[in-house]
């Protein structure tokens, strides 16, 4: 990982969520982001994000139209 701070954001995550299984993983070649998984099911993106000496992580999901069916 890049960035240490990536499993802090990952244990952050499954606290916030209240899960075991989500986990971020390098994307090939990027440095700036990690891929979100919950158990083997891509969630999305986290972006981390400095800017005026402060940081902060960015989670983008995208939520398709046939995942709201049902």
């Amino acid at each position: 990982m890049a960035n240490p701070e990536w499993k802090r954001v990952e244990a952050h995550m499954n606290r916030v969520f209240r899960s075991r299984d989500i986990l971020l993983k390098p994307r090939a070649g990027v440095k700036d982001s990690m891929e979100v998984y919950m158990g083997p099911e891509f969630l999305g993106t986290v972006y981390i994000d400095e800017d005026e000496g402060e940081t902060s992580y960015i989670f983008e999901m995208a939520i398709l139209d046939i995942d709201l069916e049902g």
